[in-house]
């Protein structure tokens, strides 16, 4: 019995055109019925074909076969991102299968691989040789084209965005035709793939620079956040190669984690050891799952968030006042980096200059404790949502990148669309609120929360982090990048003439289309599954099942 056609699905056209392709023996490997969920499963969609390439061959056929049926092509990896930019409902490229280490110098650290590599792929890869990337963020799920082309960076003053280790590329653009780049070869293509949030084409090459493989030494304090706030510019980022912190608004304190790099010969000869730290409440089993039922009460209960995230804090980190007692670890670098991130959640995070950082977290400290004149910590915060009723979660995470530190400018690697500042360090503010067992906090909470949470990151001059949720026109974007944004906007449509790449986020954000039938959206209660046909070149349907989640109807 012959096997039955796993495009059967498909229209006509579509499969005659797929047909007519196999005559060159290029394996098309595609199937339909996929279904495809972000990592926190905010959002979801049904594509109307699922790609998994192998080959750069079949990378080029994909995109060109994509052309000739009219089809918008998403490119997905972990789907990290917590908005529907991974969402189609015309046809997905994954690149996990292509995904093999090309080339690898121990002597120079340049490294080329193929872009669907996952970072801790890569990490393992590079470890066996004995080298390391130089930073990294607090995950390493993603794939090194995705954590690249959404400006993905670790927390240091002494480094920018991941992507400044990378030295060249290769992208598969519209017409099929894969292009090499560099900061010599079509630099402007170069610059733009560096952070494309997909919108250019398939990066499917990347040469990177490693360094020799480190440990990590770290240690973690927990003080109040006044400390935190009166050695800013002296003290706080400049006491180790890198730093990040945990701020708690209701318990008006800090988690301060900093680190040093270790040589591997020291660990090799025995100078140092490594040794991990003790498992803390929150990343045990019990304390795992005790935390996610509580944030599930407070969804119903939400006056109890703030004494919730003070006895979670307290069997985290001690409930006494004043400076905690010190943890520390030294770790192989590619899991010092780290974090555990816990649950489904929603994140909003901006980047502001880093001299911003007090007047930032006090300012929304006193909003979110809807403080008065006379109480301590008091100041003025202009915020013009009330936050009545309004509980969040905690904590905000606090880290910093510096792009021009390392003159990633001077090295013609610096992407158009880097949220860093342009004349010194960002500080980067992480507003997350938890989806307990996969189900929203309150929306209008959350809503109002982030309304707020944007509007002083606006008024302190912060730019969106890509990859995260954020509520911004392209009119803004233009006006923050300026010569940066015509730039990055020409050479996109040198490339993708026809907005192949062009999804619906890509249209609410960088292009500024209007959704087809505008103002007309509901939003959808957990039971429901609303349907939207994508315009033009789509396919099939886009699903957004998640509780809240606005689709166009």
């Amino acid at each position: 019995m012959a096997a039955a056609n796993p495009l059967a699905t498909l229209p006509a056209e579509v499969q005659a055109i797929i047909t007519t392709n196999a005559a060159d023996a290029i394996p098309f490997r595609a199937r339909t019925a996929y279904t495809h969920r972000t990592w926190a499963r905010t959002f979801s969609s049904l594509p109307e074909l699922f790609i998994q390439p192998e080959s750069l061959s079949e990378v080029e056929k994909a995109v060109s076969i994509a052309r000739q049926c009219r089809r918008r092509l998403t490119t997905v990896g972990s789907g990290h991102s917590p908005s529907d930019m991974t969402c189609t409902s015309s046809w997905m490229l994954n690149l996990d299968n292509f995904s093999q280490v090309l080339a690898l110098d121990p002597a120079t650290g340049l490294v080329t691989v193929e872009a669907g590599i996952r970072l801790h792929q890569l990490s393992a890869a590079l470890d066996a040789a004995g080298l390391a990337l130089p930073s990294l963020g607090s995950i390493n799920e993603q794939s090194i084209a995705g954590a690249i082309s959404t400006g993905t960076h670790g927390s240091s003053l002494q480094h920018g965005l991941v992507s400044e280790s990378i030295v060249a590329l290769k992208v598969t653009l519209a017409d099929g035709k894969t292009r090499a780049c560099s900061p010599d070869e079509r630099p402007d293509l170069f610059r733009a793939a560096l952070l494309s949030v997909g919108a250019l084409g398939v990066v499917t090459e990347v040469t990177l620079r490693a360094v020799p493989a480190f440990s990590m030494d770290w240690t973690q304090t927990i003080d109040a956040d006044k400390r935190l706030f009166d050695g800013w510019d002296n003290v706080l980022w400049k006491q180790a190669e890198f730093v990040r912190v945990w701020w708690f608004p209701y318990m008006r304190r800090a988690v301060v984690w900093t680190a040093d790099k270790v040589p591997k010969a020291d660990i090799d000869a025995g100078r140092v050891r490594h040794h991990r730290p003790p498992t803390s409440f929150q990343d045990s089993r019990l304390g795992y799952i005790i935390y996610q039922n509580l944030l599930a009460v407070a969804r119903w209960f939400p006056r109890l968030t703030p004494w919730i995230e003070w006895f979670v804090f307290g069997l985290n980190y001690g409930f006494g006042n004043g400076e905690s007692t010190r943890v520390s670890g030294c770790q192989p670098s590619y899991e010092g980096f780290l974090l555990n991130c816990l649950y489904s959640q929603f994140v909003n995070e901006w980047a502001i200059p880093l001299a911003k950082g007090p007047e930032a977290l006090q300012r929304l400290g006193a909003w979110i404790n809807r403080l008065q004149p006379g109480d301590a910590g008091y100041v003025d915060h202009r915020i013009p949502f009330s936050a009545e009723g309004l509980w969040v979660h905690s904590p905000v995470e606090v880290r910093v990148s510096d792009t021009t530190v390392n003159s990633s400018a001077a090295r013609g690697n610096r992407p158009f669309l880097d949220i860093t500042p342009d004349d010194g360090p960002a500080l980067y503010l992480n507003a997350t609120m938890y989806r307990p067992y996969y189900r929203d906090p309150t929306y209008e909470a959350t809503e109002r929360y982030y309304a707020a949470f944007e509007w002083l990151m606006r008024d302190l001059g912060g730019r969106p982090h890509w990859a995260k949720t954020f509520s911004v026109a392209p009119s803004e974007f233009a006006n923050w990048y300026g010569d940066d944004w015509k730039a990055f906007c020409r050479v996109r449509d040198e490339a993708d003439p026809e907005g192949m790449f062009v999804g619906p986020w890509h249209r609410r954000y960088l292009l500024g289309e209007k959704e087809k039938a505008e103002g007309a959206v509901k939003r959808l209660p957990l039971e429901e599954v609303g349907f939207v046909q994508e315009e033009a070149k789509g396919g099939g349907f886009c699903v957004f099942g998640h509780q809240n989640n606005v689709v166009p109807v």
